[in-house]
């Protein structure tokens, strides 16, 4: 048994300017705390000079050296899914995968992205009002996010983006899997947060490098619930604004950890344990 749990595992993550990530670090931890010798790299467009164009050479070179797995960022989420020999349902669902498993010669994709958000949600704002929701953001993040709050019964979403089309694409896409719901682009921001019970924020304002708000902070309302996906900060500019407004809050952390969560279990074959990882992940953050 002793040497199951000494079996060396490698694995990575794939993408751009990610030295930051703390998903190293989420997994390693987890790994040791299972007895697993557990080495988990990053793979950096950036630092490696490479782009895009160079990710079946990457992952070519991760099967050559015995990765058991891969988590995939931007920008190759969508252009990993040609590379790969399978799809879970919920990859080919989204479109884009974050989590690749490398096994006996074949390559599997996931999403477990969406999960992460669903998890989060479900943990940091029980008893939500589903009943309508803003979403800003159609990209990458924003399907995973629209997937997840629809798989948990929202009613009616609506979504926008600087690129009204792919929030078009976006709303599309989601009412052909939940017929059942009203999913539509939005084009009038003001009216459509005074109809909705929430609010959704998934593009990248707010970090480090996009400073600011994603939306003008008088649309908030007490009566609102925002949930966060950007956590480098984990205290965002929006989250302080929606605080001092009485609005119930979910930051981005959990959507980071779950996700990692999932991942890692998918990697290892082994059931992590997710209330560790999350504090793991607040010694990080705090």
């Amino acid at each position: 048994m002793a040497e199951t749990l000494l079996k060396p595992l490698k694995a990575g993550l794939i993408g751009a300017d990610i030295q930051a990530s703390l998903t190293p670090a989420m997994h390693m931890q987890e790994g040791a705390a299972q007895g697993l010798d557990y080495a988990y790299e990053l793979i950096d467009l950036t630092r490696l000079n490479a782009s895009p164009a160079d990710l079946s050479r990457l992952i070519e070179d991760a099967e050559a050296r015995g990765l058991a797995g891969l988590n995939i960022t931007h920008p190759c989420k969508q252009l990993v899914i040609p590379l790969l020999d399978d799809l879970s349902p919920e990859a080919r669902a989204l479109g884009a995968v974050n989590t690749v498993v490398l096994k006996g010669g074949r390559r599997f994709g996931h999403n477990t992205d969406w999960w992460g958000f669903a998890e989060s949600f479900r943990r940091g704002l029980p008893q939500a009002d589903l009943s309508a929701a803003v979403q800003l953001g159609a990209g990458g993040a924003g399907v995973a996010t629209a997937y997840a709050i629809l798989t948990l019964g929202l009613e009616r979403l609506t979504v926008f983006d600087r690129e009204h089309e792919r929030a078009v694409d976006l709303a599309e896409a989601m009412s052909a899997l939940f017929p059942g719901a009203a999913i539509a682009a939005g084009r009038d921001l003001a009216v459509a947060m005074q109809g909705a019970s929430g609010l959704i924020h998934a593009t990248p304002t707010g970090m480090a490098k996009y400073p600011g708000v994603p939306l003008p902070p008088e649309l908030l309302e007490s009566r609102h619930w925002l949930a966060e996906i950007v956590y480098f900060p984990l205290e965002t500019e929006l989250l302080r604004q929606a605080r001092t407004r009485g609005c119930r809050t979910l930051d981005g952390g959990g959507m980071a950890v779950f996700q990692a969560v999932g991942a890692f279990r998918l990697i290892t074959a082994r059931e992590p344990d997710a209330s560790r990882m999350l504090m793991h992940f607040k010694t990080m953050t705090t």
